[in-house]
This record gives C-alpha cells, structure tokens and sequence, in this order.
C-alpha cells in the first residue's frame, strides 16, 4: 500500500526529536496489565471506552478472574457485568470468552505474537494486535487510535481516514525503529496538548509543523 505522502526526512526527524525530548522514550502502557492476556482483555475493552474506565474495570475483573482459562470458563452474564461500564458488554465478553478459549485450544495458553494470528481471534482488529505485538513482544508496530489519527494528520505524515491507510503511511514515513515510541507519544501529546477540542496550540512545540495552524492563519 504505497503512501501518497511526501515529507522531508529532516522534518521527520525534527519531529520525533522533538517528541523524545519532551515525552521521553520509556512511557509505559497506558492500560494496566501484568501479562499478555491481560493486556488483550484490556485492548479489547478499550474499543469505544477511555483507558482510564478499562483501568478501573480490569482492576476488579483480573482479581475475580486469575487466568486465561478463568476467563475461558467465565459465565458470561457475570462477565458483562463486570465489564459493562466499558460498553457493548455483551458482544465484548462473548468475543473475550471466545479469544481466550482459542488461545487455550491453539497456542496452549499463550498468546499469540503473529499479526496473522492475533487478528484471527474475535473481536481482534489490526490495532488490537499491534497493542500486544508492541507492548508484550517489541515488534516493531503501528498503533492507530483516535490521537494517532488527528495528530498524524495535522502533522502532515497521512491525509487519509481510513486506519489502516494511516498506518501504512506512517509506516512507510517513520523509520521502523520509532515505530512503538511514537506511538506512545503522539498518544500523549493528543491527550494532552493537540485535543480533539480545545487543542492547546500556543503552548504546542510542534506548531510550526502543524498544517492546521498554517492553514488557519
């Protein structure tokens, strides 16, 4: 999927210069997870749902359910309860009881590390498994949520909507080395400064580089 973008090199790596210095480069999951089919449950959770709620949901529901094959065994209706503030309990629990029993019957518990494999259990989209391809395994991957989205676009790295259009883009724009950082701090710098509404521009270090700045003045 060939990226219709054109950015200098020069301007890429100011950017993520900039990003490292301001974020720095060891910021952790930002959902809570002791284990790989912890952070899956929680990804899965997380889809239409602040972070900050799968957080204070997951902290009860990891307690009353200590592993994978728990999970895989859960009754269902007491699973959507536990997760219903997160939304779509019910199609989220099935998909959850589902994901884990496969994981068990196929890969003997463990969660798998292929993007192939991942995307092949229910209710595992492409951004789910790059959550647990760069969170769990350090592979190399393109995490497109809301923030990466609207931030990678005011920057100029994609023009497009489409998830999987963008993370093509940045992968072919970004060298594959900064792939999980930035990730992570373009999440940051959209919770933060470069928000949906209210963006803070005055105080933002990447303005000169912001298209929609440029396109405002």
């Amino acid at each position: 999927m060939k990226s219709e973008v054109k950015l200098s090199k020069v301007k890429v790596k100011k950017i993520l210069n900039l990003l490292s210095e301001y974020y720095g480069t060891e910021i952790r999951c930002f959902l809570e997870h002791e284990n790989a089919w912890q952070l899956l449950i929680a990804t899965i959770l997380s889809a239409q749902c602040t972070d900050d709620r799968v957080n204070t949901v997951t902290r009860d529901l990891f307690i009353k359910y200590r592993s994978i094959a728990e999970i895989a065994r859960a009754d269902i209706s007491e699973l959507e309860k536990i997760i219903r503030p997160t939304g779509f309990q019910h199609q989220k629990a099935k998909n959850i009881i589902a994901g884990c029993g496969i994981i068990i019957e196929r890969y003997s518990g463990e969660v798998p590390r292929l993007l192939e494999e991942l995307t092949a259990l229910p209710g595992v989209g492409r951004k789910t498994a790059n959550v647990i391809r760069g969170n769990i395994f350090g592979d190399p991957s393109i995490v497109v949520d809301t923030h990466v989205k609207r931030v990678s676009k005011r920057l100029g790295f994609t023009q497009s909507n489409d998830p999987v259009k963008i993370e093509f883009d940045l992968m072919e724009v970004l060298p594959k080395d900064n792939w999980i950082n930035f990730n992570k701090q373009i999440i940051m710098h959209g919770r933060t400064i470069c928000k949906a509404q209210g963006a803070k521009c005055e105080m933002c270090f990447l303005q000169s580089d912001c298209l929609e700045v440029h396109n405002l003045n």
